[in-house]
């Protein structure tokens, strides 16, 4: 008799933790899975995590992965562009962020990032043209990290953004060729590179 009320007694007091738990767990598994606007919009958030921890393989597996499930995915292949930019494979990311922008002609992003590409192989013009046409569409997705992800991410001062390296990069053109500034390498270093969720 004392194991019966014993076993009762544990049941009555672990089930509402249990279910809690089944619950989140539900719902994480709906956010995570369920919740796909367009075929390969799983493969893609993956893509973007693996893209943000440096595990560029891993991200060139899920973003092929979406477009397997769907060619048309602008966000798995502008995915694509950014990790070939990572790698250094910079004509394969011109072609991707060419596809991207194909079928999502407006997407202030693509053009941000192809923008710090031309950047990075000395396309300064190109550059600037790219990031005026990213300002002009949707500046606000191209300014960068708000306080709170950079408080997350333990970087307490802004990074340098679109707009700073477009000021930068005009003034700079401006100038006669042999006064031009137009590389500094621990500053570039610090540019970010665009994503859509």
């Amino acid at each position: 008799m004392v194991e019966c009320s014993l076993y009762m007694r544990f049941n009555s007091k672990a089930i509402m933790p249990i279910l809690l738990l089944f619950l989140v767990a539900a719902f994480v598994f709906y956010w995570r899975v369920g919740v796909e606007g367009n075929p390969g919009d799983y493969q893609v958030r993956k893509g973007n995590y693996r893209l943000e921890d440096g595990q560029f393989d891993e991200a060139l597996k899920e973003f092929e992965a979406a477009l397997t499930k769907n060619p048309d995915n602008a966000f798995a292949h502008l995915g694509l562009a950014l990790t070939y930019m990572q790698n250094g494979q910079d004509e394969l990311a011109l072609v991707e962020f060419d596809r991207t922008l194909t079928l999502a002609p407006d997407l202030a992003v693509a053009y941000a990032d192809k923008g710090i590409l031309f950047d990075r192989m000395g396309e300064y013009r190109q550059a600037l043209d790219h990031y005026k046409k990213a300002l002009t569409i949707d500046r606000e997705s191209v300014e960068g990290p708000g306080f709170m992800v950079r408080f997350m991410r333990n970087e307490p001062h802004k990074s340098p953004d679109i707009y700073d390296r477009a000021v930068y990069l005009q003034k700079e053109l401006a100038k006669p060729e042999s006064e031009r500034l137009l590389k500094v390498p621990e500053i570039d270093q610090k540019q970010l590179m665009y994503k859509a969720n």
